[in-house]
């Protein structure tokens, strides 16, 4: 992002291939002249004095004389514009050569070629959307589930800006106060109150502790919520993964300890993503290979949201303590699922136990009984489908870290008013808060962090 935010910039908006119809946008200050130094437009007499913003023209591009391609110019007028400044977006055919072709000349006219993210970071520069509903464009974009797309477009619509900006103005307003009282140091006199301040510092800083917390569901949601298959050794952890995923994605057999290293997949369900971790058994192994695997199957259930820990009902040895198999799951002290594998060939008694139990669940991965009951049960689980609706949730990681940044900055300020520290000190900790809280939304972002920010996007965006 070193280059100027004044160039006029052109790059393919749609994907790099051959289709029907490929966009190609151009944008800045030479956008309109550039665009018509190579379309040459149906209607007689159109101009870039002439044309109405918002509206799209019929006609060719041409390399002089040579015609290029039939084409429809749609001209969008700054600062009514996605980026804020003079913009054309020319849909032609999806031929590669003749892509390619437009932007020659548009590089020929005065334009260049835009680096990822450009147009989305001039839409911010230009005061279009703010840092936290750009990164929401990536957001939307990258979108792959129902619940992934809810929040991004949340996120886009202002949502979550709003509230951070109505927690930084009721910041300022009382930073302000206490900045007043050092002009007045001498006199000895306190602008801010500061049971005021207290009430409205704890206030705030349950607000931003909320926001924090909830990135635990919005994290599963943009990612996949985790979820560990676990279990002993030849209870079928794979099979069940093959069965989810309706695919034969891990290796089955009857030999104990196939699967030596973890096997991620992801799947949507009911607009959720899930991010399946198939393990190794668990069990005391002389093996090397076998021991890396079995510790790395304990690590993966300590990062996971939900656990499916499967064991054999068809195996009496297993089955007949069923309580000693539930302890287990719980020990690892996440959520989880009992998982009797097998159950359509095991013992009528184990069954009943089964049935008893509040949290397990009798399956067949092999024949695929219980699959269905075991997705309904992962959507309870997840605890997500009601963090998706009109509550704020933070998907970002940098948001995540600003948020926490912020809510530490707001205990040092209560650690000050309770010690009745002097408002020079008070005025430093409400300026890091006020600074974090900036760093959400852009009031405050350095130009390598911009830089990073929009190098993830696409070209075109």
């Amino acid at each position: 992002m070193q280059s100027s935010h004044t160039d006029t910039i052109a790059a393919p908006a749609t994907a790099q291939a051959i289709a029907a119809i490929a966009l190609i946008r151009v944008s800045g200050p030479l956008a309109f002249s550039s665009v018509f130094s190579i379309f040459k437009p149906l209607k007689k007499g159109l101009t870039t004095d002439t044309i109405e913003s918002h509206k799209a023209y019929f006609g060719n591009i041409t390399d002089g004389a040579t015609p290029i391609d039939e084409v429809l110019v749609t001209f969008f007028k700054g600062p009514s514009s996605f980026t804020g400044e003079d913009t054309a977006e020319i849909s032609c055919h999806g031929s590669l050569f003749i892509q390619n072709e437009v932007l020659r000349l548009l590089m020929h006219h005065g334009a260049r070629l835009a680096q990822p993210g450009e147009f989305t970071m001039r839409a911010f520069i230009n005061g279009r959307m703010d840092l936290s509903q750009a990164e929401a464009v990536a957001d939307v974009i990258a979108s792959t589930s129902a619940a992934q797309h809810r929040l991004a477009i949340q996120q886009l619509k202002g949502g979550f800006s709003k509230e951070i900006a109505r927690l930084r103005q009721e910041l300022i307003d009382f930073a302000a106060l206490i900045e007043l009282e050092l002009d007045f140091g001498e006199e000895d006199v306190e602008f801010a109150d500061r049971t005021r301040l207290t009430n409205l510092v704890a206030d705030i800083k349950q607000a931003v502790d909320s926001l924090a917390q909830s990135f635990a569901y919005g994290n599963a949601i943009k990612n996949g919520v985790p979820v560990v298959i676990a279990g002993k050794p030849n209870a079928g952890k794979s099979t069940l993964l093959n069965a989810l995923l309706n695919e034969e994605r891990a290796i089955v057999s009857d030999i104990a300890g196939t699967t030596r290293d973890t096997i991620e997949e992801v799947m949507v369900i009911d607009g959720i993503s899930f991010r399946f971790v198939d393990t190794a058994g668990l069990r005391d192994t002389t093996d090397t290979i076998e021991m890396i695997g079995v510790e790395r199957s304990y690590q993966k259930i300590k990062n996971a949201a939900v656990l499916l820990y499967m064991f054999d009902a068809s195996s009496g040895n297993d089955a007949a303590d069923l309580a000693e198999e539930a302890a287990t799951a719980a020990g690892f002290g996440i959520p989880y699922v009992l998982l009797a594998n097998k159950s359509d060939v095991a013992p009528p008694e184990v069954l009943q136990q089964i049935e008893q139990h509040n949290n397990a669940i009798p399956i067949s991965a092999k024949n695929n009984y219980g699959i269905e009951v075991l997705k309904e049960r992962l959507i309870q689980l997840s605890d997500i489908a009601e963090n998706t609706g009109s509550e704020l949730v933070v998907t970002n990681l940098r948001h995540y870290e600003a948020l926490k940044n912020a809510s530490a900055a707001l205990d040092k300020v209560n650690t000050g008013i309770a010690n009745r520290t002097s408002g020079d000190f008070l005025a430093i900790d409400l300026r890091q808060a006020l600074y974090h809280l900036g760093e959400i939304t852009g009031q405050i972002t350095p130009e390598d962090i911009l830089g990073s920010i929009f190098s993830r996007f696409c070209i075109g965006k």
